[in-house]
């Protein structure tokens, strides 16, 4: 069991593609708190910061990496960070494989430093 609660949150601009991806996720590490949240207010594609708060605030694990499809969801999330209660990395990685990776890493007990390693290789926008 891990000693550490990491856990595992998706933002993205569609309903269907947050659920997908969690889905996948909760396949490989049942027991890494996973939250997910796609779409506007209004149900259509984009962005909602009341979602991503509600979603993310309800992620049970101490800490939380955090992965996001498009630039405004990126935007939102890093606004919702700003009030976050806990650490919440933001991850530049490819959402789907990046998300995985962390999950399954998690799982397995890994560490901080272990997990963000792993996702080095699939980050899309270097610092």
């Amino acid at each position: 069991m891990m000693t550490k609660s990491y856990g595992v949150f998706i933002a993205s601009h569609s309903a269907s593609l947050a659920e997908g991806v969690a889905e996948l996720l909760k396949g490989s590490a049942p027991d890494v708190p996973i939250t997910f949240t796609g779409g506007n207010d209004d149900g259509e594609l984009g962005a909602s910061f009341e979602k991503i708060e509600a979603a993310l605030t309800a992620n049970s694990a101490v800490e939380v990496f955090a992965f996001y499809d498009l630039g405004s969801a990126k935007m939102t999330l890093e606004m919702v960070m700003e009030m976050a209660e806990k650490p919440v990395h933001l991850m530049d990685a490819a959402l789907v494989e990046g998300a995985y990776t962390a999950a399954a890493l998690a799982q397995g007990g890994a560490s901080f430093e272990a997990i963000r390693e792993q996702l080095e290789s699939l980050m899309v926008k270097r610092k």
